[in-house]
């Protein structure tokens, strides 16, 4: 009862930072799909880059989130500049490599079909490679934004605000309301944009490519 009591006494301060936490989220998953799958269709076309692209990309993921904000900040500064760029980086393993994967896995005999009907490489990607790869692209883009809400909290602590604003707050005053009121919503969250994207692949595929 006492954490439903502060959930109802701390209802706009939750609800401002849940929006926090959301824009942060929204603005560094649009922009890493941007990023991500333009350098995934890109090393399609290049592929000896594609092993020490997907290997940068890789290598940056395994820094420690507070290690890569605290890199960032020399050059950046504090607040939701060095969250958002750190929040990118993280995010371009699974777009760069799920995109290459999506279309470099596609069946060769559909790629004859689209030469013999004399489509150009732009028609082609635009037609074929995409809709067929959607699915894998789309599985990408959900790991990267369940990720991002997660890490997200973690910036919290450069000042980029969010939830995780109450969560260390709370850790730091030993309360156990305060870490729950930031650490529930962070799950509803992910849980909801999952599910939200499961949808939106199913909403995106061609019919005849649903499972």
């Amino acid at each position: 009862m006492s954490i439903l009591a502060y959930f109802v006494k701390s209802a706009n301060l939750i609800l401002k930072l849940t929006l926090e936490h959301i824009t942060i989220t929204v603005i560094a998953v649009s922009v890493s799909t941007v990023i991500g799958v333009a350098i995934g269709i890109l090393i399609t076309r290049y592929r000896r880059a594609a092993m020490p692209v997907i290997g940068v990309s890789g290598i940056i993921y395994t820094i420690p989130s507070l290690a890569l904000f605290g890199m960032l900040i020399p050059f950046i500064g504090i607040g939701i500049k060095p969250a958002l760029i750190a929040l990118i980086l993280y995010s371009q393993l699974a777009l760069i490599r799920n995109t290459y994967v999506g279309i470099t896995t596609i069946d060769p005999s559909i790629r004859e079909a689209g030469r013999g009907m004399g489509m150009s490489p732009w028609q082609f990607l635009r037609m074929v490679e995409l809709p067929v790869a959607l699915p894998v692209i789309m599985a990408g883009i959900r790991t990267a934004a369940v990720m991002n809400i997660g890490t997200a909290t973690i910036a919290a602590y450069i000042g980029a605000g969010g939830l995780g604003w109450l969560i260390f707050r709370g850790i730091a005053s030993v309360n156990t309301e305060q870490i729950l009121a930031g650490a529930l919503p962070v799950t509803m969250l992910a849980i909801g944009v999952d599910y939200l994207f499961v949808l939106l692949e199913r909403v995106l595929t061609p019919f005849g490519l649903r499972r």
